[in-house]
């Protein structure tokens, strides 16, 4: 009865914390790719839609399990974002709940279980795995991971490794779970044998794991999603996945100032920090190695994080992000593993486990309102974090759909100052002036018009519509040497563009003349 207790508890709290998310919308950042704008997703659940869901590589991943759920969603629900959200929810409560049950069964201690379950279940830095329809794949990728951990506590081998390529399926973030496996040999589960027949017993899990994370390099590498080395050189990944397990630390027991996107400092890490998380990580490492035999949670803890972490630290990086909330999803588990354990929470020591867990709830709550719209996301990662070039290009392309294009250009331009070269920024910042420069130039505006044309090509120079709105407005103030090499550009971006061509032919006629 006490553990069905726990459960009904946690599960109407986990929802409580993110109810408010089933009032918000999709948000620009990726939803469009993945949901809205996706052919193979809002047609719904079909045969062709599934047999692609396994052939393709879309928005630089593979994971058909994480397509199905989406067109299953936009079947029963269609552009609705209440029901997306609503899937999320429920899949984020049952991982919750087999969290729960797996660690209360292979530990037997209900009320650290509980603590671990419910701080897992409301931090606030989940709420990105959770109100972000498009990171649909992190808690249905640890849906199935958990499961495969209680067949793999119950010795039902052969279910663990489907369950493990179902989690694959998702997402290839647990493709360390072999390793994870090891460590979980000893602690909780008590295994005696040899570590020579503890390794044999999961080439299995290895060989899917290789096969993963081969699907996944390919994917990107296909989509371009890997950064290259001139723009993220080695050195600077490597210092930035020091800090990063650090910051993941101060995250979890801190969690403020969340954000969508934490960009990598302009100036760089220092020597000194990551000197200092170098030597904060080999102390902690050592230490929870020392007292493994005495205190095994603190080892097995620190190991899940650490290792549960390791694909996604950014030695080999995706994206240009130095840290993301949704990271932290699996890993934060050994984390608080440790903690729980570690002080000895119990039914007499419930009140300020509960106390935490609340406390978590109430900032979950509020995370979530900052999901109600891509507007408001990108607002509050510009206010709590710096030089966040991408939360201003992204704020940019929200004002932009809404058609307030003058406060969208002030975003694109903010960006482009911050990281000048960035493609996405650049693109972006050139359009919009060039549709506030066409504009100009149909109300008569030609000098102004001619000045927002320009500005733009520097920002998006391969535009043959740009360059001759640009030669039309130089051939009227009277500059028709000007306007001409403006066609002459124009024709060499796209040879096929007739009213290049037309413009230029009117403007020789008049040379001529």
């Amino acid at each position: 009865m006490v553990r069905a207790g726990i459960c009904v508890a946690l599960a109407v709290l986990v929802f409580a914390a993110f109810a408010p998310v089933l009032r918000n919308g999709f948000v620009g950042y990726d939803d469009p790719d993945y949901v809205t704008s996706n052919p193979h997703v809002n047609t719904g659940l079909t045969g062709l839609n599934v047999a692609w869901a396994f052939t393709a590589v879309h928005a630089n991943n593979w994971h058909p399990l994480t397509w199905i759920s989406h067109q299953a969603d936009w079947t029963l629900y269609g552009s609705n974002a209440r029901g997306h959200h609503l899937s999320s929810v429920m899949l984020h409560i049952a991982n919750t709940l087999l969290l729960f049950l797996w660690l209360s069964g292979t530990t037997g201690n209900l009320w650290a279980s509980a603590f671990v379950a419910g701080i897992f279940g409301v931090h606030p830095a989940h709420v990105e795995s959770v109100a972000w329809v498009s990171e649909r794949k992190d808690v249905l990728s640890a849906f199935f991971a958990i499961l495969a951990l209680m067949a793999y506590a119950r010795r039902r081998i052969w279910w663990a490794v489907g369950l493990f390529a179902a989690s694959l399926l998702a997402k290839q973030m647990f493709v360390t779970l072999p390793l994870l496996l090891l460590v979980l040999d000893r602690w909780p589960l008590g295994r005696k044998e040899s570590w020579r027949q503890l390794v044999r017993e999961k080439i299995p899990f290895f060989a899917l794991a290789v096969l993963a994370a081969g699907a996944a390099l390919w994917a990107q590498h296909a989509g371009g999603a890997l950064a290259a080395s001139d723009q993220l050189p080695l050195g600077t990944r490597l210092a930035n996945a020091a800090w990063s397990y650090v910051r993941y630390l101060g995250e979890t027991i801190w969690p403020a100032n969340l954000a969508a996107f934490y960009p990598y400092a302009a100036s760089g890490i220092s020597a000194w920090t990551v000197g200092a998380s170098l030597a904060a990580l080999a102390g902690i490492s050592v230490a929870a190695f020392v007292v493994r035999r005495r205190s095994p949670w603190v080892w097995t803890g620190w190991a899940w994080y650490g290792i549960t972490l390791l694909p996604a630290i950014g030695i080999v990086q995706v994206g240009m992000q130095a840290m993301a909330d949704r990271y932290l999803y699996v890993p934060m588990v050994g984390l608080t593993i440790a903690i729980a354990w570690g002080a000895g929470v119990s039914r007499s020591t419930a009140i300020a486990g509960a106390a935490a867990v609340a406390t978590c709830a109430l900032l979950t709550w509020q995370q979530v309102h900052y999901w109600r719209n891509g507007e408001t996301l990108w607002r509050h990662a510009i206010a709590v974090t710096d030089g966040n070039y991408l939360a201003h290009d992204n704020l940019g392309v929200e004002l932009d759909r809404a058609g307030r294009t003058d406060e969208a250009v002030a975003e694109y331009r903010t960006a482009v100052t911050i990281r000048p070269g960035d493609r996405n920024s650049e693109y972006n910042y050139g359009q919009a002036l060039f549709g506030k420069a066409e504009r100009a130039f149909r109300a008569g505006k030609y000098r102004e018009a001619a000045g927002l044309f320009e500005e733009g090509l520097k920002h998006r120079p391969e535009s043959a519509p740009a360059e001759t709105y640009l030669g039309v407005a130089k051939a009227i103030a009277g500059d028709l040497k000007s306007a001409m090499a403006c066609f002459d550009r124009a024709l060499r971006i796209d040879p096929t563009y007739k009213p290049a061509r037309a413009a230029r032919a009117e403007v020789a006629r008049s040379i001529r003349r």
